[in-house]
């Protein structure tokens, strides 16, 4: 009995220790991501002025469309606190409706990049116009990938959670997608406001 009651106290520690490794793995994941996207910006502020025959900054940009964009995604942000919140409290119908409304908001916020996108082009303003549109699709066109890989795993902690519903691994797995998807919304929070909103009053 002795015996048994070690086992399981091993197997409980490994386990946590498990989880910290992942936490701490998407940590430096996170810390590697800021150093891209740190040279992305500086890129970005170096070539803004490099407007050639193209629109400027403030010609370019719409602050009402960027603003709905931008409330979406902190929507998405908060709903994955949520989500954390029904996890903690062990309620997995309430933590699943979270997940998806945080998944529908990131599709929400993706539609609404390709259409803004779409519309530039339409307009003629493409990458290849000039250096500051160059910088500008590459840094929010790097930020959309990221939301979009965030939406596909969402997908898969879904389908894991329906067939294998609220346990240690699937709890931890969402507690990890949980700090991907913050960094991802912080990032676009400096996005709107170095790009969008600087760029605009700028003018």
């Amino acid at each position: 009995m002795e015996t048994t009651q070690t086992d399981a106290s091993l197997l409980q520690e490994m386990q946590k220790e498990k989880a910290k490794d992942k936490v701490l793995a998407m940590w430096f994941f996170i810390s590697a991501e800021v150093v891209i996207f740190g040279g992305l910006f500086g890129v970005y502020l170096t070539l803004k002025s490099h407007t050639g025959s193209g629109p400027s900054p403030e010609g370019l940009f719409e602050l009402k469309e960027t603003a709905v964009s931008t409330i979406v995604l902190l929507s998405s942000s908060f709903t994955c606190a949520m989500a954390g919140y029904f996890l903690q409290a062990k309620n997995k119908k309430n933590m699943i409706f979270m997940l998806l409304l945080t998944l529908l908001l990131g599709m929400g916020f993706l539609g609404l990049e390709i259409k803004e996108f779409l519309t530039y082009v339409e307009k003629g303003y493409r990458i290849t116009d000039s250096s500051f549109l160059a910088s500008f699709y590459l840094l929010t066109g790097t930020h959309g990938s990221h939301v979009l890989a965030g939406c596909i795993w969402m997908l898969l902690l879904l389908f894991h959670m329906v067939r294998e519903g609220l346990n240690e691994d699937t709890s931890l797995k969402i507690k990890v997608f949980s700090l991907y998807w913050h960094f991802v919304d912080v990032v676009w929070v400096f996005i709107f406001t170095v790009v969008y909103l600087f760029g605009k009053l700028s003018s």
